[in-house]
């Protein structure tokens, strides 16, 4: 035994194979230290067992060869990997480790820590936020490199669990981490952990399909050699470094198949795909890919909708190789995948080729941008220094935290308690008084974390506050804040109005209710009657004083005469200060009258309500005069911005035309097609040989309004076009 293994007590056909590969790919004193990691991890983790009753630290052994040997990581990631339970089970500081081994083992501790503590429900409607959470625990790329790393030695060693835990960590491996392994380019991890988890979640299939296989090896092999034999001898004429390798489809990927297009084992035609792997530089890589492509294609006949080139233009996750697929003479189709030994290594390993690392534009990144930087970032970096290359952050707009029950929700970044109240249900926010945080009582102004399990704390006395609004993050909570606020408003101005209605009745004032509240308006310098009202029910406005105002007004007191103060927005050198509409305004409420539906060009005048600001009308509008007439103090001048209106406006032509055949279809034609006008709406009727209705539409101005009047009436058989009031 070496000096460097003496303190290991365990016995050494658990760790001698491990040390082997540590052996030959570290350095003497990269070496001893892992050995010393070992001897430490083995003694805390003494007496442990697994499921099968060898040592728990064998797990640990088992994933750090993977760690080494399959994913290509190196030190820090050998030494986090031994030391993962040991943290988890909280038997050694992180932080001693940290200023033992190098604070880069605690980043990579943490972030495994973290994973560990997720635990995803069987629920397909949740698998990609659990997804995204273990993503967002991996601020160095090396966590979830160790995590695949660990579940693949569960899965291989998935027989000695209990039949409940094989079949859960069956569905995560197939639904969460092989997803993970796929985007990542890891495709022999994907495919083995597809395959174990199939074994155990539908045993009968995956036993069918293993047996035909293996039925049909040696005939598979026999094929391939003589479907080969003429390429090689062809390749070899021109000097063409070489070598071949042949894949039989996963088990996986073949029951996927047959379900998929409901076809039995003999129908699955692309049972085995081969490989023609070639050493050559870079620069060489693409014009040799093709010389083998023309070579294959002068012996077999190509099918051009299976040609694949992602040569040209790689997958996103770093994929690169040409594929395509031909029929030999008896009808047999075959696979052919052409690609280089750097594209060979990049489609096996993954994360241990040598990866590319084209920088990274501002801004945190989403979770599948993550994925790609990940895979860019390695192309041509040493695996032992990626978390100083990686410096690609997953965007910091999202937070995953727990219900009691384990539900995943996913909110926006400083979501509060209160948030994910209203999250859960609006119920549970309207009644939130606060929360319990990993089990710890706070406050729901608390900001939540990654990994968080919140529970609510209700009281029925509780009501939402305005002050709410800057507590809350997600627009859920502020729209439901919003709405409640909305609502109790509304209620307090209907008490209102009917205080102040029963108190001028019982004070026989000879004032009328609009006349007093333009009065107490101006006088309080509030802008709508809701607001008047609303002070009223709160008793901030004493109805006393109410008395007082407007028995001073109906005696001349006041000063001026019951016109509401509002903010409007003047010409800034018009004659006639009228007030400009211009959906740009911020200053001013108001909107447009839908009696006569006012769009840009028609003249205006704008008109001062109680309770909804101010309302536009056209001077021909049919309430026009009345309005004049009983409230002229109310009315304001108004015209259109000169530089036209934003938007659409919604106007209503009534059409008269002859009931033919397709009158209907031309009229439509017109304005939709030919004018490029979107119809809202369209109602007509035929009575006694007469096509007449309404049709809405939007338009930007009267003028358009008058070019479809006038396109209309081109038709043959329209009798009348006009616009009328809505």
């Amino acid at each position: 035994m070496e000096e460097n293994e003496r303190e290991i007590d365990l016995a050494p056909e658990y760790y001698r194979p491990f040390l082997d590969v540590a052996q030959s790919i570290f350095d003497a004193e990269t070496y001893g230290t892992v050995c010393e990691v070992l001897a430490l991890a083995a003694d805390r983790l003494k007496g442990m067992t697994r499921h099968d009753g060898t040592p728990f630290i064998v797990h640990s052994i088992n994933t750090a060869t993977i760690v080494i040997r399959e994913v290509g990581l190196g030190r820090n990631s050998t030494i986090s990997t031994l030391l993962h339970d040991v943290v988890r089970l909280q038997l050694m500081d992180v932080h001693r480790i940290g200023s033992r081994f190098g604070e880069q083992c605690v980043g990579i501790l943490q972030g495994l820590c973290n994973i560990s503590d997720v635990d995803p429900k069987v629920a397909h409607d949740q698998i990609d936020n659990f997804r995204e959470l273990i993503v967002s625990y991996s601020t160095d790329p090396r966590v979830i490199l160790i995590k695949l790393a660990d579940r693949l030695e569960v899965m291989r060693a998935l027989d000695m669990f209990p039949a409940e835990k094989r079949a859960k960590k069956a569905w995560e491996s197939l639904n969460l981490y092989a997803q993970i392994a796929h985007k990542l380019g890891l495709y022999n991890i994907k495919s083995e952990l597809e395959d174990i988890a199939l074994k155990h979640l539908e045993t009968k299939d995956y036993n069918y399909i293993s047996k035909r296989l293996a039925d049909s090896a040696s005939e598979r092999e026999e094929f391939i050699r003589a479907f080969l034999r003429p390429i090689e001898e062809k390749m070899r004429q021109h000097g063409i470094r070489y070598h071949l390798k042949s894949r039989t489809k996963s088990i996986y990927s073949i029951w996927r198949k047959m379900k998929r297009m409901r076809i039995g084992f003999d129908e699955v035609y692309d049972l085995f795909a081969i490989r023609i792997i070639i050493d050559c530089p870079q620069e060489q890589e693409k014009a040799q890919c093709w010389g083998i492509y023309s070579i294959v294609t002068d012996f077999y006949t190509p099918n051009p909708e299976r040609m694949r080139d992602w040569i040209s233009i790689p997958k996103s996750n770093g994929y690169e190789s040409l594929h395509t697929t031909v029929v030999t003479e008896a009808g047999r189709w075959v696979e052919i995948q052409i690609r280089s030994e750097r594209m060979d290594e990049i489609a096996e390993r993954g994360v241990a080729a040598h990866w590319r690392y084209k920088g990274i534009k501002g801004g945190g990144l989403g979770t599948e941008e993550w994925f790609t930087k990940l895979r860019e970032i390695m192309e041509t970096t040493q695996t032992q220094s990626l978390a100083e290359k990686f410096d690609a952050k997953l965007s910091s707009g999202e937070v995953f935290v727990f219900t009691p029950n384990g539900d995943l929700r996913k909110l926006t970044e400083g979501a509060t308690v209160l948030d994910f109240a209203f999250d859960i249900h609006s119920n549970l926010g309207m009644s939130c008084v606060g929360g319990r945080v990993n089990h710890r009582n706070v406050s729901f102004r608390e900001t939540l974390k990654n990994g968080d399990i919140v529970e609510i704390l209700t009281s029925k006395s509780q009501r939402p506050k305005a002050d709410w609004l800057n507590i809350v993050t997600t627009s859920k909570a502020r729209n439901k804040i919003k709405a409640y606020m909305r609502e109790e408003q509304a209620k307090a101005a209907s008490l209102g109005r009917e205080e102040l209605e029963r108190k001028i009745k019982n004070w026989k004032l000879p004032v009328t209710m609009d006349d007093a509240v333009m009065v107490l308006c101006k006088y309080y310098k509030l802008k709508t009657g809701t607001e008047l009202y609303g002070q009223i029910a709160q008793q901030k406005i004493v109805l006393a004083d109410i008395k007082d105002i407007l028995t001073r007004f109906l005696n001349d007191e006041l000063d001026e005469r019951p016109v509401r103060e509002v903010a409007v927005s003047k010409a800034a050198a018009g004659p006639d200060d009228a007030l400009i509409i211009d959906e740009s305004l911020s200053n001013i409420e108001y909107k447009l009258a839908k009696c006569c539906n006012p769009i840009f060009g028609d003249e205006i005048f704008g008109f001062t309500t109680i309770n909804s600001g101010i309302t536009i009308h056209r001077h021909d509008c049919p309430n026009a005069l009345r309005l004049r007439e009983r409230y002229p103090y109310r009315i304001l001048p108004a015209r259109w911005q000169n530089d036209g209106a934003k938007g659409a406006f919604r106007a209503t032509v009534r059409v008269q035309a002859d009931d033919t055949t397709g009158m209907v279809n031309k009229i439509a034609e017109v304005i939709n097609r030919d004018m490029k006008i979107n119809i809202r709406s369209m109602s007509l009727n035929s009575s006694g040989g007469v096509l007449a209705g309404l049709i809405n539409i939007e338009v930007t101005s009267t003028q358009v309004v008058e070019a479809v009047i006038h396109s209309l009436m081109r038709i043959k058989g329209v009798q009348r076009v006009f616009r009328v009031n809505n």
